[in-house]
């Protein structure tokens, strides 16, 4: 019986590559991506090896040196102590709460096919109303724990992402290969597969495509769940990696095939790359079907992380570094008073759909505020795990990168370079949207960021001995 009991459960190698693939890949990438042309390939490439690689490997160090509830919270804390630690899961928590709008406005406009006037997917108002509706249902729906929202998002990785995806790669390949013509490799068209370095403006686009690769520290987590960790692990992640790029790559090469990238547009460009495919192949019918499968492919991921991210937050309101009020759950254990407050910042930040431009315009600068923070967390988690190399050597860690501490230093380095390149050329307006004023565009991020970043250091700041103290009561 006892040998029962202390039987511990392990992940297989398939299962960290599936939850790593859920983890990370989205369709509503695809359209950013394929608006580059030929020149994706150094995107994917940069984000890939320079940043997702990087953010792989360290955190599954840190992952089985501290394999405490926590994650970045945890190790940030380590090493930098309790404020930095603070900051750093504020604002991944924050970078998903920015995210639900431009997630929900993505598939708002796959919605948008289920209607005769599919101009919907650019009428800022339906994008605006959809956000709100579905996010507003899916965190009460949350208020009743996760049982319901995990089922939902596993059939929405399945028929809403990997089917969808799948799909397009396949009439994609089918597009080509039956003599039609390559929109990207026209002529006239630019077939370099490096940008245009010359202007930082050319290569805004990065920011937002590097977020497309982040979240891969969500499944380092689960390190210590496989049997050989130091063989395994690796394996999964390159595993991870490959299905990625692939789905990445092909997907957009799929999509950029059949538009100028002119005519992309990001929150529709997969439904308007889906139409003219499927209606070269005389199946035209299938496009609601598409798109009601990749809108719920959105919606599921969105209930099923609208409370899982919050759960870092209330971790450091159980630690005292927030008031007992956002501590307090309700009778399923859910972290009530932070999903009002996060709904609250979900409704403020949609605005943004009815003040820009353009739907695609909102989108884009959602995403790049979404970036941002996100990135200020990963330049704080790749610090960390230089520092706790040299604080705590001792520490077993049942996955280490090789090569003693200049590995490290070489990883997070070259972590460290691609994180802050893509932040800094986030605060670029991109050539091929318009964002208005180049002035209200720098300005808002600068803004958005500093608010991001000092708001938790206030709240630390405040925090008082008798917030934990009430906690644990």
């Amino acid at each position: 019986m006892k040998g029962n009991i202390n039987k511990k459960h392990f992940i297989s190698v398939f299962g960290l590559v599936m939850l790593n693939v859920a983890t990370v890949m989205s369709l509503r990438g695809l359209p950013m991506i394929a608006k580059e042309g030929l020149s994706m390939i150094f995107y994917i490439l940069f984000s890939s090896v320079l940043f997702l690689l990087p953010v792989s490997l360290v955190s599954a160090e840190l992952a089985t040196g501290w394999p405490k509830s926590g994650g970045v919270y945890r190790w940030v804390k380590e090493a930098l102590g309790t404020r930095a630690g603070f900051v750093a899961i504020w604002l991944q928590w924050l970078q998903n709460v920015i995210w639900y709008p431009t997630v929900l406005s993505f598939a708002a406009g796959a919605l948008s096919y289920l209607f005769i006037d599919e101009t919907l997917a650019t009428n800022k108002y339906f994008n605006f109303i959809v956000i709100l509706v579905v996010y507003w249902g899916a965190t009460l729906a949350s208020f009743k724990g996760l049982k319901i929202a995990g089922k939902i998002a596993a059939y929405g990785v399945i028929f809403g992402t990997l089917l969808p995806g799948l799909l397009i790669i396949i009439l994609g390949i089918l597009w080509v290969s039956t003599g039609n013509s390559v929109e990207f490799l026209k002529v006239g068209q630019s077939i370099n597969i490096l940008p245009d370095f010359s202007t930082f403006n050319s290569l805004a686009f990065l920011a937002g495509i590097v977020l497309l690769f982040a979240g891969m520290e969500v499944g380092a987590v689960h390190v210590t769940e496989l049997k050989k960790p130091s063989r395994e692990f690796p394996s999964a992640i390159f595993t991870a990696m490959f299905i990625i790029i692939i789905v990445f790559s092909l997907g957009s090469l799929s999509i950029a095939s059949v538009m100028p990238a002119e005519e992309i547009n990001l929150n529709e460009g997969i439904m308007q790359g889906l139409g003219y495919l499927l209606s070269k192949f005389s199946v035209g019918w299938l496009l609601p079907v598409m798109g009601l499968l990749i809108a719920f492919g959105s919606v599921g991921g969105v209930l099923a992380w609208i409370v899982g991210p919050s759960k870092g937050l209330l971790a450091t309101a159980n630690d005292g570094d927030l008031p007992p009020l956002m501590a307090k759950i309700n009778k399923n254990g859910v972290q009530q008073n932070i999903l009002i407050i996060q709904g609250l910042i979900v409704t403020l930040t949609s605005f943004i759909f009815l003040i820009m431009p353009s739907v695609s315009s909102a989108f884009f600068i959602l995403s790049i505020l979404t970036v941002a923070p996100y990135l200020i967390m990963y330049f704080l988690l790749f610090i960390s795990a230089i520092k706790l190399r040299y604080s705590h050597p001792d520490v077993p860690r049942a996955f280490k990168l090789p090569w003693g501490n200049f590995g490290m230093w070489l990883v997070s380095g070259i972590g460290l370079m691609a994180v802050i390149f893509a932040f800094f050329i986030g605060f670029f307006p991109p050539e091929e949207l318009a964002v208005g004023s180049p002035v209200f565009y720098v300005t808002f991020l600068i803004c958005g960021v500093i608010v991001f970043v000092i708001t938790p250091i206030i709240i630390n700041m405040m925090k008082k001995p008798g917030w934990k103290k009430e906690t644990e009561k």
